[in-house]
């Protein structure tokens, strides 16, 4: 199955713009970031009808990958998806990855992040008993998109060295 429009999800920390990067790399087709759609450079954010705007000019595109959760969106995403990759990793591995980022600037975020937001880790920490189950229970109503689960880095690296361009 070609895949046009996919979504790329899983904890903060996972590696989700990474491995979006890099099958955009090999596919070519548009990359989008949802923490782009919603935090601004002054660190203020998007109302929820702005970023709904925003996010259906992308959905009505005809490829795309869209890194991010936003749990709220991620229904009316799968609408218009046809594949989805859920880096599904330990709660270890997220945090790890969340701590390699500090004071490096990054595509997907229009500032560099500095130092430990408590909220934000407060999420991530809750994140395997209050936001895993919600996409589980989603990506088990839409059993009719390809929908591919990692475990580890290691199985999403595997996976991108098979993808065709």
């Amino acid at each position: 199955m070609e895949m046009k429009k996919v979504l790329i999800i899983g904890c903060p920390g996972s590696g989700k713009s990474t491995f979006a990067r890099k099958l955009h790399a090999r596919t070519g087709i548009p990359l989008f970031y949802l923490d782009m759609l919603y935090h601004r450079p002054d660190k203020t954010t998007s109302a929820p009808r702005e970023f709904d705007k925003k996010l259906e000019v992308i959905l009505k595109q005809d490829r795309w990958i869209i890194d991010g959760n936003y749990i709220r969106t991620i229904p009316m995403r799968l609408e218009y998806c046809d594949t989805v990759f859920w880096l599904d990793y330990p709660l270890e591995v997220c945090l790890q990855g969340i701590a390699s980022r500090f004071g490096k600037p990054r595509e997907d975020m229009p500032w560099i992040e500095t130092q430990r937001d408590e909220e934000f880790m407060e999420f991530v920490c809750e994140f395997p008993k209050v936001t895993r189950p919600k996409i589980a229970e989603v990506l088990e109503k839409n059993k009719d998109k390809h929908i591919v689960v990692f475990h580890s880095r290691e199985e999403a690296e595997e996976y991108l060295v098979t993808v065709n361009m």
